[in-house]
C-alpha cells in the first residue's frame, strides 16, 4: 500500500539526525543568554564565546526526560488538553499587529484581544486560548503583555498561552496564573500555560527568548520550540538543509529546558517555509510549507516528543478563494501528520501580519471538518446495521426510516457558516457570500459569549496585580 502523507522514510530521519549531530559537534548553536552559557557550563557541555556544542549522549539524555504526553490545566477541570499520543489540540492565529476588518487594514487594540478571547471561549473546535491574538497598539508595548494574560483569564476558562516576548513578560505571567490557581506554589510542576520559544535563525538563540524558556522551564510550564525559518534567507535553500538547521535549533532548546528541570514538558515545532525568490518576501501559502510541515512532524514523532504545526495560514489579505486553498492545505496536512498541537488555526491573513474575525469563523469550519475526519468509523454490528438493510432492501428508502431519525443529528458534519442552499434560497436570502455570513456570525458569536465563572476575590488579584505592574 503506498503511504502518501509521511515524504521521510526511516533512512532519511536518520540522516537528518546524524547532519545534525554533525552540526552540533563542528558549527554549534549560539546563545546569547549568559544565563543559559552558565547552565551549559555547569552541566560539563562545551561553551566556546557564545557557541554551545553539543555531545551526541547529551542530546540523547535530554531527550530521554522529555515527556512524550503532558496535561494543561484549565480553570475548568472540564476543558484541561493532553498535548502529545494521539491527542490533537488548536489554538488560534498569534503574533498579528494589524486587523483586517471590511477589506481594510487597521492597527489591533485592546478590545479586539478580548473579542479574540471570546470567540475561542464560544468555539467549539479551539481548545486553548492564544496569546498575541491581536498585539493591542494602545497599550504601552512593555505592559501589554499583563492585559492580555489578564483578559485569558477572567474571560475564557480554557487553557492559554503565557507571554513570551521577554523574561519579565514570562515572569508577569506565572504570577497572574499563581493567583489564578490560588499561589504560585500550586503551579510548580502542573504546567497551566506555555511559553512560545522561537529560536533565532540561522542557528542561534536570542537572549529574551532563552532567559523565558528558563523562567517556564523552572516552574514546570510547558514550552513549545519552534521557529520560522525561510529557505533561501535564514536557512539554506534546499529544503533537506532547512530541515537540518531548524532540527538543531529545536533540539539546542529543549535540551536547554530539560537542564533546567529535567521533565519539564516541551513540544517540538516548526512554521518554517520558503522566501518567495522574487520578492524576498515570506511565503506562508507555499506548499513547500506543507512539506516542509509533515517532514518536521515526522522528525519530532522520531524523537518520542509532542509536536506543533502551523495552522489555517495564508498570504493573501481577504477572505478569498487563495485564502481558503493556501489555509485547508496547510491545516489538512498538519493534521494529517499527526501534529499534537496547532498555532494559528485562526484567524490568520496577510502572512501573519493580520488578524480577521470572519475568518477566524471560516477556519473554524476547517478545523470542524477535520476533527470530524478524524473521528473513528466504529465498524461494528451495530452500526452496520444488518437488520435494516435486509428491511429495506432492494429499491427501497432510507430518509424515513426510524433509524435515520434517530441518528441524522449525530452521524454528519453539520456547518455553522457554509451554505448548502439550492440556488433560489440563496438568491432570496440576500444572495449572502461566505464574507457577509461571517460578519454576522461574529456579531451573534460576541452577544452569545457568557463571561465564565470566577472568584470575585482572584479577578480582585490579578486587576490589582496588573494595575500595580503597568
Amino acid at each position: 500500500m503506498y503511504d502518501r502523507m509521511n515524504i521521510l522514510k526511516k533512512a532519511d530521519v536518520e540522516k537528518l539526525h546524524e547532519s545534525t549531530l554533525r552540526i552540533f559537534k563542528e558549527v554549534g548553536i549560539a546563545f546569547h543568554s549568559p544565563k543559559a552559557l552558565e547552565i551549559f557550563k555547569l552541566n560539563g557541555i562545551k561553551v566556546d564565546g557564545n557557541k554551545v556544542y553539543f555531545e551526541s549522549q547529551q542530546v540523547a539524555q535530554a531527550l530521554k526526560t522529555a515527556p512524550s504526553e503532558f496535561k494543561i490545566h484549565a480553570r475548568n477541570p472540564e476543558k484541561s488538553v493532553i498535548i502529545g499520543g494521539s491527542h490533537l489540540v488548536i489554538a488560534p492565529g498569534y503574533g498579528s499587529p494589524f486587523i483586517m476588518e471590511k477589506g481594510e487594514k487597521r492597527r489591533a487594540v485592546l478590545k479586539d484581544y478580548v473579542n479574540f478571547c471570546k470567540l475561542t471561549q464560544t468555539s467549539r473546535y479551539i481548545d486553548m486560548n492564544g496569546m498575541l491574538m491581536a498585539d493591542p497598539s494602545d497599550r504601552p508595548a512593555d505592559k501589554a503583555h499583563l492585559d492580555m494574560v489578564f483578559s485569558n483569564i477572567v474571560n475564557s476558562d480554557k487553557p492559554f498561552i503565557g507571554s513570551s516576548v521577554s523574561q519579565k513578560a514570562a515572569e508577569d505571567s506565572l504570577e497572574l496564573a499563581g493567583i489564578a490557581w490560588g499561589g504560585k506554589e500550586k503551579i510548580q510542576d502542573k504546567p497551566v500555560t506555555m511559553a512560545i520559544i522561537s529560536s533565532l535563525s540561522p542557528l542561534q538563540y536570542s537572549c529574551e527568548m532563552a532567559d523565558t524558556l528558563i523562567v517556564y522551564a523552572q516552574m514546570g510550564q510547558a514550552n513549545m520550540v519552534a521557529l520560522l525559518a525561510q529557505a533561501g534567507a535564514t536557512a539554506p535553500v534546499t529544503l533537506p538543509g532547512l530541515l537540518v538547521t531548524q532540527n538543531a535549533e529545536i533540539l539546542a532548546g529543549i535540551i536547554l529546558a530539560q537542564l533546567v528541570n529535567p521533565g519539564s514538558p516541551v513540544i517540538y515545532g516548526s512554521t518554517s517555509t520558503i522566501t518567495d525568490m522574487r520578492t524576498g518576501s515570506l511565503a506562508v501559502g507555499a506548499p513547500e510549507l506543507s512539506i516542509i510541515q509533515n517532514a518536521t512532524l515526522q522528525m519530532g514523532q522520531y524523537y518520542n516528543l509532542p509536536t506543533r504545526g502551523s495552522g489555517a495560514i495564508t498570504d493573501t489579505h481577504c477572505l478569498d478563494m487563495q485564502a481558503g486553498i493556501e489555509s485547508t492545505l496547510a491545516m489538512t496536512t498538519t493534521v494529517m501528520s499527526g501534529a499534537n498541537f496547532i498555532l494559528h488555526g485562526c484567524g490568520i491573513l496577510g502572512s501573519y501580519l493580520s488578524m480577521s474575525f470572519e475568518k477566524f469563523l471560516a477556519d473554524e469550519e476547517i478545523c470542524g471538518m477535520l476533527r470530524r475526519m478524524l473521528k473513528p468509523l466504529e465498524i461494528t454490528d451495530e452500526r452496520i446495521d444488518f437488520s435494516t438493510i435486509k428491511s429495506v432492501g432492494c429499491g427501497g428508502e432510507y430518509l424515513t426510516h426510524p433509524k435515520t431519525f434517530k441518528h441524522c443529528r449525530t452521524e454528519f458534519y453539520m456547518p455553522d457558516l457554509l451554505q448548502r442552499h439550492d440556488y433560489s434560497t440563496w438568491t432570496n436570502s440576500g444572495r449572502k457570500e461566505l464574507n457577509d455570513l461571517a460578519q454576522e456570525k461574529v456579531t451573534q458569536r460576541l452577544e452569545a459569549w457568557k463571561k465564565p465563572e470566577i472568584d470575585p476575590g482572584v479577578e480582585s488579584r490579578l486587576a490589582h496585580y496588573v494595575k500595580e505592574n503597568m
